[in-house]
């Protein structure tokens, strides 16, 4: 059975014409498409923003920028990030070293590592500019009457590279411990750790912040090489020369490379870059009261006067540490770096 429909043609109304059903969905199809293909699609808030701020620069509409105006760009408004990551843009900029740079390549580089870079650094990898002490985690020695500073600077850290070993770490280290010890043992070697770097900072390098994990984790991870070495020969787990081996690699470049960031020059002084005495600190934990809660998990910590030696020794350190905190400032004249 054949249907009728209008048609217009112009402005004026065609008589009806039978067309079948089939007909009639395929050219309603057809209409669709064109409508669905004519539509504007909104734009993206931050398309604009960063459209207006190229066309800035962009005064002939030529669809391309200088080099140097690049750089004009990037001094006007990444003035937060370091002079590294300033030189790596501009190189990424001029890829193809002709002294120009499209519009694509302008939001690739300045939406993506200079936008989202700068709310990184605010929040958690970047140091080597004052705004990270503004944050209320890092330990700074002008507040350490914040106490919650001592165990809350573990969730800062001086980079990416660093964070990402110490979470290699603690994969590699943590959670085989925490399945065979239990997550009580575990958590308290890595507290302990991490409140002894940064007491162990506050006593021997007076001047300088301190941020990263590094103090629990390096108490985890000696402790359980330490264990291990003491019971090679009864200890049956597969690839144990192979974890211990990877174990050592990372604590090593991870000490090196902090070693090396708290000697070298700040890039914005009198801001001192972070410590690397929390790591030892949490080495010297691991060695001692770490030792003794891996060494028998099947006998209780209470029940071990080892444990209670060594966690009475851990105290007395606690608290000599708190007294130098308190009067050893002012009783040297440190010369500590101002408050941010």
């Amino acid at each position: 059975m054949e249907e009728s429909s209008p048609r217009m043609t112009g402005g004026t109304r065609e008589a009806p014409v039978n067309i079948s059903p089939a007909v009639a969905a395929h050219a309603e199809g057809e209409e669709i498409e064109v409508l669905e293909s004519t539509d504007v699609l909104p734009v993206a808030p931050e398309e604009v923003q960063w459209k207006s701020l190229f066309d800035k620069y962009d005064a002939e509409n030529s669809g391309f920028i200088s080099t140097e105006q690049f750089r004009d760009l990037l001094a006007t408004h990444g003035s937060e990030l370091d002079p590294h990551k300033l030189e790596v843009l501009l190189a990424l900029a001029d890829g193809n070293a002709d002294g120009k740079i499209c519009y694509q390549d302008f939001v690739n580089l300045v939406a993506v590592f200079m936008y989202y870079g700068i709310q990184l650094d605010r929040l958690v990898l970047q140091v080597s500019s004052p705004s990270f002490l503004k944050s209320p985690l890092p330990y700074h020695p002008q507040l350490r009457s914040q106490a919650w500073r001592y165990f809350s600077y573990v969730f800062m850290h001086t980079g990416i590279e660093h964070l990402s070993l110490n979470m290699a770490m603690q994969l590699l280290v943590g959670v085989p411990l925490e399945m065979v010890h239990g997550a009580l043992r575990i958590g308290l070697i890595y507290v302990c750790g991490v409140l002894a770097g940064s007491l162990a900072v506050s006593v021997t390098d007076m001047t300088a912040p301190v941020v990263g994990s590094s103090g629990g984790v390096y108490a985890l991870v000696s402790a359980h090489l330490a264990n291990v070495v003491m019971n090679w020969s009864g200890m049956k787990c597969q690839f144990k020369l192979f974890r211990m081996a990877m174990a050592l690699v990372c604590m090593s470049v991870e000490f090196g490379r902090a070693v090396w960031l708290r000697f070298y020059p700040p890039a914005f002084p009198p801001c001192p870059n972070p410590s690397f005495v929390a790591h030892l600190g949490g080495v010297l934990v691991g060695l001692t009261l770490g030792v003794v809660v891996l060494q028998n998990y099947e006998q209780r910590l209470q029940e071990q006067s080892l444990f209670w030696i060594f966690f009475c020794v851990y105290t007395l350190f606690v608290l000599c540490a708190v007294f130098w905190n308190v009067f050893a400032y002012s009783l040297l004249d440190v010369r500590i770096p101002p408050a941010p």
